[in-house]
């Protein structure tokens, strides 16, 4: 059966020295102190260590062979975003990151398909390279963050890209980055085990209650990580707006049961139970297979969930390439 893994980073081999270029600092650089491992370095800290699966496309298709993952979507690894940076700047590093992407579609077109980067905090300047990812490189959408800076994703100053996206018809992928109340949680590996959860319920409960997925219902929309927090505490959610409609329902009126089935998630959830509860939530046809490759928090062989699952053929057919190919706008 055909798979496609919609959750899948990549980073070019080789980065400018941006902090060089533009005279402060922030910016990722990368030191390749092995052949086939790089240090991804910030201001000269170390952040993460990366293998040769994260930049060369050969090594990247002798897994996916492996693995029987026929399509990967690659979108960029969030640390890149540069959201802090001068616009101007973010916006010659969201080009730069682009350009290496739709490189690697044009050269395995039947293996990948590319998503984008924006340099968010600007709207204008990000609807103009929006533009340029859609009818110039090709690209099938944009990857973005669960919050801009001191925007979360109701902010009004987004709508014009939401409009921009939907009217180009790019899907979007909201992935967490910056995690929230990082320095309360310096221990254990907090940040990506507690907020990150978090940061994704907070970008899916900040477009519901805030009305983008009303105003916006062209906008094929997917979020990390099996909606992170969000699935687990619907309950509570749902529970909030009944009670406190006056604090919760202020921008949009309408019942949060209405958006049920009105995005997508991808499957990286590593627990049987949760897969069900996300089935059941969003429906079958909203659940794509999603492996966070080829970080150690994604699912290290993309797709046994799904293919260990009781599911029938059909019921994995949706989660291993049909929901994908439905939010990607591969289907007629």
């Amino acid at each position: 059966m055909k798979r496609i893994d919609i959750h899948t980073h990549i980073i070019p081999e080789h980065l400018p020295r941006w902090a060089e270029k533009f005279g402060y600092g922030g910016f990722v650089n990368l030191d390749h102190h092995t052949n086939c491992s790089a240090k991804m370095m910030i201001d000269g800290k170390f952040f993460r260590e990366i293998q040769s699966n994260c930049w060369d496309a050969a090594q990247r298709l002798k897994e996916c062979d492996e693995h029987s993952i026929d399509l990967q979507v690659l979108s960029t690894i969030p640390v890149l975003f540069s959201y802090w940076a001068q616009p101007k700047d973010a916006y010659d590093v969201s080009r730069f990151l682009n350009d290496h992407v739709a490189d690697i579609v044009r050269k395995f077109p039947e293996r990948f398909i590319g998503l984008g980067t924006l340099p968010m905090q600007d709207p204008q300047l990000a609807i103009l390279e929006m533009h340029r990812c859609a009818e110039t490189l090709g690209l099938a959408g944009i990857e973005i963050g669960s919050h801009i800076n001191e925007w979360n994703l109701n902010a009004k100053e987004l709508f014009e890209i939401y409009a921009a996206a939907e009217e180009l018809d790019l899907c979007l992928f909201v992935h967490p980055w910056d995690m929230m109340a990082k320095e309360k949680m310096p221990q254990y590996w907090l940040p990506w085990l507690v907020g990150m959860p978090a940061e994704t319920s907070l970008a899916i409960c900040s477009m519901l209650f805030g009305g983008v997925f009303e105003q916006f219902p062209k906008l094929r929309i997917a979020f990390a990580h099996g909606g992170g927090a969000f699935p687990g505490s619907y309950g509570r959610i749902r529970h909030g707006y009944e009670v406190r409609p006056d604090l919760v329902a202020v921008d949009n009126p309408n019942h949060p049961d209405k958006y049920l089935g009105k995005f997508w998630v991808d499957s990286l959830v590593h627990d049987i139970d949760m897969l069900d509860k996300l089935i059941s939530l969003f429906g079958i046809d909203k659940v794509a297979l999603g492996s966070d490759y080829p970080f150690p928090l994604g699912e290290l062989s993309p797709g046994k969930l799904i293919a260990e699952s009781g599911y029938d053929e059909d019921e994995k057919s949706w989660l291993n390439y049909r929901a994908a190919e439905s939010w990607l706008g591969m289907l007629a």
